[in-house]
């Protein structure tokens, strides 16, 4: 005599997002899955973006370009993006940091930074620490 068990369904929730070119899955509360074995989360897109920006930076402080346009024309690439990106280099270290060790808010991203953000880096500091304890929605 068999006996079957009764099928038991679970649904729960979840989102899938692109950060940084690698998926993440959000959980139904907001919040982001931890990787697996604590791995950061490195975006590696706003890394890289970092890395132009302050290379950009060298580049027009020590005279090897004396333009954004002229980064633009060597680099082949959009001269408004070339300025978006420079601003990178305006943000405050603690935050550089956490981007590089992958330790950055989910909500700080490269489309984010290259709109206007604060100058100053006790405003960043607050608007970055406003992302972590807002409420996250699910999409």
């Amino acid at each position: 005599m068999t006996a079957t068990a009764p099928m038991l369904t679970v649904h729960i929730p979840l989102t899938v997002r692109r950060r940084g070119g690698r998926k993440v899955v959000i959980a139904p509360d907001g919040t982001e899955a931890p990787a697996i074995g604590g791995a950061a989360r490195i975006d590696s897109t706003l890394v890289k973006a970092l890395a132009r920006a302050f290379r950009w930076r060298r580049m027009l402080e020590s005279g090897v370009v004396s333009t954004v346009g002229e980064i633009a024309v060597r680099e082949k690439i959009n001269k408004s993006y070339v300025s978006r990106v420079l601003r990178l280099t305006l943000l405050a270290p603690q935050i550089v940091e956490a981007i590089l060790d992958g330790r950055q808010s989910p909500e700080l991203t490269l489309p984010v930074l290259k709109k206007a953000f604060p100058v100053g880096w006790g405003e960043q500091r607050a608007t970055v620490a406003a992302w972590e304890y807002a409420p996250r929605c699910v999409v």
